[in-house]
């Protein structure tokens, strides 16, 4: 964890479940901090059989209005995060000759979505390396799992980040249009979301099969979209993209 003093309350679970539970400070910004966390886990356990990157957050606004700072932190967590910690594991895999890489995208990976400019970027980017490292490591017998889940009810939500500029009718062209998305967005979590154990159980599956596949998309919602956008033309799924996230025309949003 980044913050290991909120650890708290997984110790307690894994004592009252007897899970053999530890939990390291690992900073994904900090390559000092990467190394440091796993060459405690390689002193200790001697080995490292499967990854899961899972650090990340979300960021809502309109790319005009999104400070440059704003856009590299964001991809400094969300994607080399996760190329720190796979370029530390992959000579102990090597060397094992066996390993499992998992990263956790999103269906914002396949599917770019209305004012997730550079989260979309990020899981996008993830996806295409996942994609092409998975080539370069199966001759060592290490595996590479893209999870893409649609709406998870977690504190994911809580974590957003928004950028005030954007949401500021006075100051922004596209407040009115986040306003309407925010509304949303909302009410998916609500009504469309899956739990974190349903994604756990899709991990579980996926690191314990003999032969993964490369993409496991989770939940009722994401596989819609994904069979949606597949099954209409650009235009038609642009179309339906509208409605769904603002209900009416980009016209009208923008009176």
């Amino acid at each position: 964890m980044r913050n290991i003093n909120s650890s708290q309350p997984l110790p307690d679970i894994a004592k009252k479940d007897s899970l053999p539970l530890q939990v390291f400070p690992l900073d994904v910004n900090n390559v000092n901090s990467v190394k440091e966390a796993i060459d405690r886990i390689m002193q200790k356990f001697e080995r490292i059989d499967v990854v899961v990157n899972n650090a990340g957050y979300g960021l809502i606004g309109a790319l005009e209005d999104i400070p440059m700072e704003e856009i590299k932190a964001h991809f400094e967590t969300n994607l080399f995060g996760a190329i720190r910690v796979i370029q530390a594991v992959l000579p102990i895999m090597r060397k094992q000759r066996k390993g499992t890489i998992v990263n956790i995208s999103s269906m914002g990976g396949r599917i770019a979505f209305p004012l997730s400019s550079t989260y979309s970027g990020n899981k996008f980017a993830l996806e295409g390396i996942s994609e092409s490292l998975s080539y370069e490591v199966e001759q060592f017998g290490i595996k590479v799992i893209l999870i893409e889940p649609g709406v998870v009810k977690t504190n994911f939500a809580n974590n957003l980040k928004k950028i005030a500029k954007t949401m500021n009718t006075v100051s922004s062209p596209y407040a009115k249009l986040v306003q309407v998305r925010e509304a949303n967005r909302k009410l998916m979590v609500e009504n469309r979301s899956i739990t974190p154990d349903e994604v756990a159980k899709i991990i579980l599956k996926a690191v314990t099969s003999t032969n993964p596949d490369l993409r496991y998309v989770a939940g009722n919602d994401a596989a819609g979209l994904l069979e949606s956008k597949n099954n209409m033309t650009d235009r038609e799924f642009r179309k339906f993209m509208m409605k769904n996230f603002f209900g009416e025309s980009k016209s009208k949003i923008s009176k």
